[in-house]
């Protein structure tokens, strides 16, 4: 950008003289308008390289695109997390600080950054908007559904350079990576105890509480945690995706499979 239209438009910003003509939001330059224009009609002009999704505005793209490189350059000072979006970063920086300024209308819980009160927004709906490409299972979070379906495949891409064990995503490394250093910064706030991660701290902490803030939208019953969630809501499904390794049983609790599974090694360990 030139240091012209960096002047023309840090400095006489509040100068938004381009109207659209079908909200009649405002604009500081006519290409802003342009691209604001394209969402009232829907031309989807900006494809991605590398998948089939296309964008209204080039931003987007290029935002989505990162998802395939999985270039991460914006780093957090404080745990030096990596971001693919400067947004991204400047919504994470806030878990860092005691900032909650975006409440759900539906139970007061308040979040950091919009993009998570969003996300909890979804268990309030049931809405499951993002779908394996394997099998029937859909997910409310498209981070659950990557997770997911590397489970299926068994891809392990990312590798740790301290012992070289592979892992499905990079924030499954991230969380690896502590393993090899003594630091426990997280410290509980009711005992004495620390942790070398956040959310163990944070599941933690919810034990002293007894706080359960995840509803089940079939039969209502409430868990501590998100995992726990997920793992009973397919007790009100027909599907049974958790095999035995061993026989053709099949099951729609991952801990009954591993009961069984346990069962077959302790026979073979036994004989």
């Amino acid at each position: 950008m030139s240091l012209q239209k960096h002047d023309s438009r840090m400095h006489n910003s509040s100068k938004k003289t381009h109207r659209c003509k079908v909200c009649e939001k405002c604009f500081v330059t006519l290409r802003e308008l342009k691209l604001h224009t394209a969402s009232h009609n829907g031309d989807k002009q900006y494809k991605c390289d590398f998948c089939e999704k296309r964008f209204v505005h080039p931003s987007n793209a290029k935002k989505h695109m990162l998802i395939h490189s999985e270039e991460k350059p914006h780093r957090c000072d404080v745990c030096e997390k990596q971001y693919r979006t400067l947004q991204e970063l400047k919504s994470h920086a806030r878990t860092h600080t005691d900032e909650k300024s975006h409440r759900c209308d539906m139970c007061e819980k308040q979040f950091s950054a919009m993009v998570y009160l969003k996300r909890h927004l979804l268990s309030h709906t049931g809405d499951k908007p993002y779908k394996c490409k394997f099998c029937a299972r859909r997910f409310s979070i498209s981070g659950n559904a990557t997770r997911h379906m590397l489970t299926l495949t068994g891809e392990k891409r990312h590798i740790c350079k301290v012992c070289e064990k592979t892992f499905r995503t990079s924030s499954d490394l991230r969380q690896h990576f502590v393993v090899h250093s003594d630091e426990k910064p997280y410290k509980c706030d009711f005992c004495e105890k620390s942790f070398k991660l956040q959310n163990n701290a944070k599941r933690h902490m919810k034990l002293h509480t007894n706080e359960k803030t995840h509803r089940c939208e079939v039969c209502k019953k409430l868990f501590r945690f998100a995992s726990d969630l997920r793992q009973h809501v397919d007790v009100h499904s027909d599907e049974k995706p958790h095999k035995c390794k061993f026989c053709e049983k099949s099951f729609n609790l991952l801990n009954n499979a591993k009961r069984l599974m346990k069962l077959h090694t302790n026979k073979k360990t036994s004989m």
